[in-house]
């Protein structure tokens, strides 16, 4: 992989996205029949061979609105090519999540596939830590918070499901990693933001759309404003 420059999400046509999460699916359902870990298919766009990051999303199906986490599992540095890193996190997310049991085969057609293509994540450095609020971006960034053993990281999709602004974010990101909800006001914590695009199914085994994340948290914003 050395001598390549990791893929940045923005590079990525919806068709090599929507390829990828049908390649998501794929490996899960060869691997739940057959024990088999499947190779990058021939047809593969040359530019998922380089290397990457994601972060694969099993979640059961309810409703248009409404779905459940069933697995999660991701890279954050590009140790294997894009378009390997999908197939190895879509098992791991499958079998390997410590939250849930391993799937079975019957769960596949009761669950959606999202891939997340992440970008590398870059340090923040500010001089006054509440300065962070103005850096963290809702919609846009993903978060990656690390002290001595301590390191978690929270996709932009969570902070836009559940309505946070920037600050629960980093709270929230802060507990995720085992750490005070306020430790990104310690200058002894780094805190890094990534970019990402992401593609799922609208439901099992149907059509793949890209996510917006900025208009899904307007619209949340807006469902809110309406209820009060």
């Amino acid at each position: 992989m050395s001598g390549k420059e990791p893929v940045h999400p923005r590079e990525l046509s919806f068709e090599e996205g929507v390829f990828l999460v049908k390649l998501a699916r794929k490996a899960v359902e060869e691997f739940l029949k057959k024990g088999i870990k499947i190779k990058p298919p021939e047809n593969t766009p040359s530019r998922l061979l380089r290397p990457g990051m994601t972060f694969t999303t099993i979640e059961v199906f309810h409703d248009y609105h409404r779905r459940s986490l069933r697995g999660c599992i991701g890279y954050l540095q590009p140790i294997t090519s894009l378009v390997q890193s999908v197939i190895d996190t879509a098992i791991q997310a499958a079998i390997e999540d410590p939250r849930f049991p391993p799937m079975e085969l019957n769960e596949l057609p009761l669950v959606t596939f999202e891939v997340s293509v992440l970008s590398v994540p870059k340090l923040l450095r500010v001089e006054n830590r509440w300065d962070l609020l103005k850096h963290v971006i809702v919609g846009k960034h993903g978060l990656v918070i690390e002290r001595r053993i301590h390191k978690g990281t929270l996709l932009p999709q969570v902070p836009v499901e559940y309505g946070w602004d920037s600050e629960t974010f980093l709270a929230e990101t802060c507990i995720k990693a085992g750490l005070s909800p306020d430790c990104w006001l310690n200058d002894k914590t780094r805190i890094y933001v990534y970019e990402a695009r992401l593609w799922r199914e609208k439901e099992p085994l149907g059509e793949v759309e890209e996510r917006d994340m900025v208009r899904e948290l307007e619209e949340l914003w807006g469902r809110k404003q309406h209820s009060r």
